[in-house]
């Protein structure tokens, strides 16, 4: 799977908060989230984040209030991926849950600026720099996560299997 985009370049400890402000925790809809996604750190992102752009942050994204509707704003806002040198442990889950894409690379925050065009090669582990021609390595993620992102969050993906699954115990 290759994911290719424009870069968005935060810093370190991007909160929920800022990912989606508090206030916005009762919407249910997605899409209403998205309208507001970064607004606390970026209010003009969701006019100008334009499908399969890729966020690129430093240590410690998504921490903060655990709650799935920062990576769902981001996901509906048309984000990509979100590629940091680490994640809070809960924003991760929550982003593979939904099937947003986020991966460890250590290094990208030094080596990406705004606006810089991105490819990640998923399976294989890149992240392409197409600007400056710099290759960085990630651990790729399991083929069971790949899967689930593939198929576009945990609860697609365990209504296609679970009849697979059943069938195999009978």
């Amino acid at each position: 799977m290759i994911i290719a985009g424009r870069a968005w370049r935060f810093g370190d400890d991007v909160n929920t908060d800022l990912i989606l402000p508090g206030r916005y925790l009762d919407l249910t809809d997605p899409e209403e989230m998205a309208r507001h996604a970064m607004e606390g750190i970026l209010p003009s992102f969701p006019e100008r984040v334009k499908p399969g752009d890729i966020i690129v942050a430093g240590r410690n994204f998504g921490c903060g209030s655990s709650r799935e509707h920062a990576p769902l704003a981001l996901k509906h806002a048309g984000v990509g991926a979100v590629v940091a040198e680490s994640f809070a442990r809960i924003f991760y889950r929550n982003s593979i849950n939904i099937g947003l894409p986020a991966l460890q690379c250590r290094g990208a925050a030094s080596e990406v600026v705004d606006g810089d065009d991105l490819e990640i090669d998923l399976n294989g582990g890149i992240l392409n720099n197409l600007r400056t021609g710099v290759r960085l390595q990630f651990t790729p993620l399991p083929s069971f996560l790949v899967d689930i992102i593939t198929e576009g969050g945990l609860t697609n993906y365990l209504r296609r299997h679970m009849g697979e699954w059943m069938d195999e115990k009978v």
